[in-house]
């Protein structure tokens, strides 16, 4: 028999053997009626109407039903593939089962991605607020009066170039992000050589370390090739967001170092400092949006906040990884690998 019809099968049969059993029990030792021919023949008639009522019940309002749902159920969770041959409730339990597991865990992802979307709305809110109101304070005092005073004139004008700056930097960053999400940022692969990019933007930014007493250098040899294949542009934004931000938390009189290795199928790229490092606690976040671990640095600094996470999308998009290890109070290094030119 199917086995799709067993389960209804053994319960009709039940059902019927109940019944019957029933009745002849009443009849026996209430109405004393004796075994007879015609009476066996009654009660099978009476079994086989019983059996067959059940069974169209039960096919008909119960487990067609069922057989609906657990066909339901079953082409969510396996689309490509037919419903298992098992017992049908058996079946259904464990679909459901499964099911439940997976939306248990879709509605803590998605959760998740509440709590992530209200602390991003929270943070750009954050970040243009702050040169938004720097913008209207300097306006509203030069309106005020200060416009007569040629020299506060011209530097509140400054100040509120600078605020207007931050936060096109801003919104530009985001723009970078969402398109690298989307991949509507096409890459412009090419093969050069990923010393000589790194030499670059070393020299780039030699005034900036100087500054903050920061000694860069580059462990490679100048003479000595390393090619990759990849976007030059924008592992040349990696490289100088991951150098930036070694010197925003590096300590007076430290070292950034930027290394090339070869691997055999691939290049790592390390950029390694000495600075102030990052706590365990911060190091899953550091390539969130607008995640920082020290506030007040970073802004006082001028980081926008989304220089990480910018590099995070970057590489990625090229199909690679990036890592980062660190100490806090001793340093960070940022790996990343590049495909072999």
């Amino acid at each position: 028999m199917n086995k799709k019809f067993s389960t209804s099968f053994r319960i009709s049969l039940s059902i019927a053997a109940v019944c019957v059993v029933v009745a002849f029990l009443l009849e026996h030792f209430i109405f004393g009626i004796d075994f007879s021919v015609k009476w066996i023949m009654l009660h099978l008639g009476l079994f086989a109407i019983i059996f067959d009522c059940s069974w169209v019940i039960l096919e008909v309002f119960v487990f067609r039903k069922i057989r609906s749902v657990f066909n339901q159920v079953n082409s969510q969770l396996h689309p490509n593939q037919q419903p298992p041959s098992s017992s049908l409730l058996k079946g259904l339990q464990q679909n459901v089962n499964t099911l439940t597991v997976e939306r248990k865990d879709e509605i803590e992802r998605l959760q998740k991605l509440e709590i992530y979307r209200k602390e991003l709305l929270g943070n750009v809110s954050h970040e243009l607020k702050t040169p938004i109101f720097n913008i209207q304070g300097y306006i509203h005092t030069l309106l005020d009066g200060a416009m007569d005073d040629k020299n506060i004139n011209r530097e509140y004008l400054q100040r509120a170039g600078k605020s207007v700056d931050r936060m096109i930097a801003i919104v530009e960053d985001l723009q970078t992000i969402t398109q690298l999400e989307k991949g509507e940022l096409e890459l412009d692969e090419e093969r050069f050589d990923a010393v000589a990019l790194s030499k670059d933007v070393i020299d780039s930014q030699e005034l900036k370390a100087k500054e903050t007493g920061i000694f860069l250098e580059l462990v490679n040899d100048e003479s000595q090739p390393v090619y990759v294949f990849a976007d030059r542009f924008r592992i040349r934004q990696v490289l100088v967001n991951l150098v930036v931000n070694s010197i925003r938390y590096g300590k007076q009189n430290g070292k950034t170092s930027v290394r090339l290795s070869n691997t055999g199928e691939k290049i790592i790229i390390e950029v390694a400092d000495n600075g102030i490092g990052i706590s365990k606690e911060h190091l899953p976040r550091v390539f969130e949006r607008f995640y920082r671990v020290d506030k007040s640095r970073s802004r006082e600094h001028g980081g926008t906040g989304l220089g990480l996470s910018i590099v995070k999308h970057i590489i990625e998009a090229h199909g690679q990884n990036i890592e980062v290890l660190s100490t806090e109070g001793a340093g960070s290094v940022f790996s990343f690998t590049l495909k072999k030119g």
